[in-house]
């Protein structure tokens, strides 16, 4: 995609991400209330964007973030490991009682017409301790790093964390690397993190260093503030509301390149539309609509990000980038876990138009 981000050519690591691991306890379709077994998923948004790119798209791939001594945190990097992402971790000890702890996310599938039901606990979590200093930036990116990634998550755990943020995203920006960002506004969080007004305030100072944003229309004006236009939208599958704000956003943000956005439309729990949009150096670009029979909706937007930034990185043009996100980020929902389980060839198959036909 020439001319559009300028990437460092040769690299040691493709990208590195900065953010919170965490492990996520699944039920499968059973209300936490009635359950009596849970699978365990290690996730956090932004380890599963380097996940992703490591593990389907075989690229070299890193992630800064808080590790525990302590069972809990065995288990999160014996996963980190096997999905082939090279850790750099600021260590804390558990005291055995109190922690610090590695958070955990509660997270069931619902069923038809019941939602699925997300809440946490990220009490005394490590990962909100991490400050400015924690990381040797010049040890980290000695080899070379060709984009850096962080979240709107991580940045609502702390004040420190999102200064920690913008630490990282100067030290990668004086590299050259692109800089890109996931919103992931969440109210939970924020809400316990001083609210609307500190979410933009933070958030808008992190996005200033920013090159490719990810975050639909509500991201936009809940995180960022971004008043968009009085648009009555069809289905949440019509792109009209977040390319609206496309102009506000550049406005307050002008370093901005590419602002991207997944499209959904839930039906049932188990049944969603699905598509995704760019904005990409003043060019829209749109994938397909597809119906998703989903066994786990969590981590498509992830999956989205990391294949979109596999297009973006691999030199494919804009269209195509977005439509090997649409296709990886849909192909994430029918595994279960937040990571993906997809192969390349998977991707580009169903990103080319091929269906569910048996493959023999």
């Amino acid at each position: 995609m020439p001319h559009v981000l300028a990437l460092p050519d040769h690299a040691e690591l493709d990208l590195v991400s900065l953010g919170a691991l965490v492990h996520r306890l699944d039920p499968g379709v059973v209300p936490f209330r009635k359950a009596i077994e849970c699978s365990i998923h290690v996730s956090g948004g932004e380890f599963n964007v380097a996940a992703n790119l490591a593990d389907c798209f075989q690229m070299r791939t890193g992630i800064a973030t808080a590790m525990v001594a302590y069972p809990v945190g065995d288990l999160i990097a014996e996963r980190v490991r096997a999905m082939g992402v090279r850790p750099f971790y600021k260590r804390f000890e558990h005291d055995g009682v109190r922690g610090p702890n590695m958070a955990t996310v509660y997270s069931d599938r619902g069923m038809g017409i019941r939602p699925p039901t997300v809440f946490y606990n990220r009490s005394n979590e490590a990962a909100a301790l991490l400050k400015p200093g924690d990381f040797d930036w010049a040890s980290i990116f000695q080899g070379g790093v060709r984009w850096f990634h962080s979240g709107g998550i991580f940045a609502a755990l702390s004040a420190t964390t999102a200064e920690l943020i913008i630490e990282g995203m100067e030290e990668a920006r004086r590299r050259g690397a692109i800089v890109s960002f996931d919103l992931n506004y969440r109210a939970k969080l924020w809400s316990v993190a001083g609210g609307l007004a500190t979410a933009q305030a933070t958030l808008r100072r992190i996005v200033d260093h920013v090159d490719v944003l990810v975050g639909n229309e509500e991201d936009l004006q809940l995180g960022l503030g971004v008043v968009g236009p009085d648009v009555q939208k069809r289905s949440a599958l019509d792109p009209a509301a977040f390319l609206g704000m496309i102009d506000a956003a550049l406005q307050q943000h002008p370093r901005l390149k590419v602002v991207a956005t997944t499209l959904r439309e839930v039906h049932s729990s188990n049944k969603h539309g699905w598509g995704a949009v760019a904005w990409v150096n003043g060019q829209v670009h749109q994938s397909p609509i597809c119906d998703l029979d989903v066994h786990d909706r969590v981590g498509g937007g992830d999956g989205f990000a990391s294949g979109l930034f596999y297009g973006l990185m691999s030199g494919r043009p804009a269209d195509e980038a977005v439509r090997l996100g649409w296709a990886h980020g849909a192909l994430i929902t029918t595994f279960p876990g937040d990571t993906t389980m997809a192969t390349l060839g998977q991707v580009e198959a169903f990103a080319a138009g091929e269906g569910a036909r048996i493959q023999r």
